[in-house]
């Protein structure tokens, strides 16, 4: 049977390379799309550079990743052991996460010089929130009654944890891993635009500016295997470590005591405060050169002036209107294709493979072709950003829609309810905990989307202005930008969590505690 099922999807592989081949071919005007025979012409021709540059890569990716997800790791655990931590390191690791990669990379350059210092630390920092938010996720995934049960014998927040609610989060983790592996990659290569001497990314960005064509396609196709590969492997690890799906048991829900506006508000601006010391605090310790590493009095003193103000205000509603319908479809897409795999599982054997070659493909090879493709309005801008955001929301949705209460089941199924009203009262309310983590994770992949797009094809808003600044070297318009970006995701990541906290205290409270 397995021998059948592989000699299907060989030939299913082998009939559409035929039919990508005739298309090319048949095509009178195929200026930006290259053929499977172009393509592999191409890789022959330059075995050797390309290996090379995809071990290197692959190499910055890897270590990126491990030093990534340890972090996201020891956040989590920190914030559930020590949960009035948990709002200041959220809002501190949004933050970072928000600034975006293309625009930290200079500075990053700067500050670690020739090397793999850049590609490794933005490699890093493009996993670490992925998996951040999917295994907090999965370490409130835990019924009451077991955190109550540990508290009868008197075991502290560490020993629950430990015995408790790291089991149950180990299928989330792998979930964080696998949606994170793209994003290593993608780190590693926009590290290597910053000035590294090999890797993908180097042979891309020659590839872009010479406009070949054949190179393009096969550096994103080769770079899509490469972060496709990693994704299967780590389902596969996460099949073979958990081999279980975790059973979750429907408890009463907790009474939290609502926060009064004054409280939050207070909350609000002392992690602002936290957040710029921090920021002071850092550039000083490590005596950086005020001309390259601004502090927030520098940004200050940039933003009074009206000139620089507006300047950065109309292009960050730009960015803003680009973002949303991206954002927006982007989860809709994510969301409806796991509830229709859900009541289908045949379709998943056809769509899963091309949802994860979408996501897995680094975006700043197919930015340019897709906004070519879609035009450089808004179109092109919506279709790049929802690409960006489609996958992980598939991945998480799924992994919720599996999570309905045993119970639960068992009742719609003794009243004989079909599959589409179990699907809409059961499986959907389970799901929500994972969509908005998915949701909330969106916000800043939707930012870093935008701004990539511009920074390379549109020509439009804070993207291109963060480009135009950091080659003239006006670092104070690049710090602001980034100030502004992270400000802005900041606020639309709140916006979600107080949605998902009043839509949660209604059909999974333990997420809430």
């Amino acid at each position: 049977m397995i021998g059948v099922n592989l000699w299907r999807k060989l030939l299913a592989a082998g009939a559409l390379l035929l039919l990508w081949e005739g298309a090319v071919a048949l095509s009178s005007d195929a200026v930006l799309i290259s053929s499977p025979s172009d393509i592999a012409g191409y890789l022959s021709e330059n075995f050797a550079l390309i290996a090379r540059a995809s071990v290197e890569t692959s190499r910055n990716a890897f270590w990126g990743f491990l030093w990534g997800n340890a972090a996201a790791i020891v956040l989590s655990a920190t914030m559930l052991v020590l949960p009035r931590s948990e709002r200041f390191l959220l809002a501190l690791a949004l933050l970072v996460f928000c600034v975006p990669l293309i625009a930290s990379g200079p500075i990053l350059r700067v500050l670690y010089g020739p090397g793999t210092g850049p590609q490794v630390t933005l490699a890093a920092l493009a996993v670490y929130y992925t998996t951040l938010l999917a295994l907090l996720v999965g370490l409130r995934a835990v019924s009451q009654n077991w955190i109550d049960l540990m508290r009868v014998y008197g075991r502290g927040p560490l020993a629950t944890l430990m015995r408790v609610r790291a089991r149950a989060s180990l299928p989330y983790l792998f979930v964080g891993l696998q949606i994170s592996a793209p994003a290593a990659f993608l780190g590693a290569m926009i590290g290597e635009f910053t000035g590294a001497e090999r890797g993908l990314g180097v042979l891309t960005l020659r590839a872009m500016r010479g406009l070949e064509t054949d190179a393009t396609w096969s550096l994103a196709l080769l770079s899509a295997a490469i972060a496709m590969t990693g994704y299967g492997a780590l389902g596969w690890l996460g099949r073979r470590a958990v081999g279980y799906a975790p059973e979750i048991l429907l408890s009463a829900p907790r009474q939290d005591a609502d926060q009064t506006w004054w409280r939050s508000l207070g909350q609000t601006l002392l992690i602002v405060a936290c957040v710029v010391a921090v920021w002071q605090l850092t550039m000083d310790a490590f005596d950086l050169n005020r001309f390259f590493a601004k502090r927030p009095g520098d940004v200050w003193g940039f933003l009074i002036v009206a000139e620089n103000r507006d300047t950065l205000v109309a292009a960050l509603a730009q960015t803003l209107g680009s973002a949303l319908p991206g954002y927006l479809a982007g989860l809709s897409l994510g969301a409806g294709l796991a509830a229709l795999l859900i009541l289908w599982p045949g379709l998943a054997q056809a769509t899963l493979p091309f949802a994860v070659a979408l996501r897995a493909i680094p975006i700043i090879t197919t930015a340019p072709l897709l906004v070519l493709g879609f035009g450089r309005g808004l179109a092109g801008t919506t279709v790049v950003v929802a690409v960006m955001i489609f996958f992980p929301t598939l991945v998480a949705c799924q992994q919720g829609l599996r999570q309905t209460p045993g119970q639960v089941a068992d009742l719609f199924r003794s009243y004989g309810a079909g599959r589409f009203v179990f699907l809409c009262k059961a499986q959907i309310p389970a799901m929500l905990p994972a969509f908005f983590a998915s949701a909330r994770m969106a916000v800043p992949a939707a930012l870093l989307a935008v701004t990539t797009v511009e920074w390379l094809a549109t020509g439009k808003g804070v993207g291109v202005l963060m480009a135009t600044t950091s080659s003239t070297s006006n670092y104070n318009m690049l710090w602001s930008c980034v100030a502004a970006l992270a400000g802005v995701a900041a606020a639309a990541y709140a916006l979600v969590a107080a949605l998902e906290r009043a839509i949660l205290r209604v059909y999974a409270s333990e997420q809430l505690t």
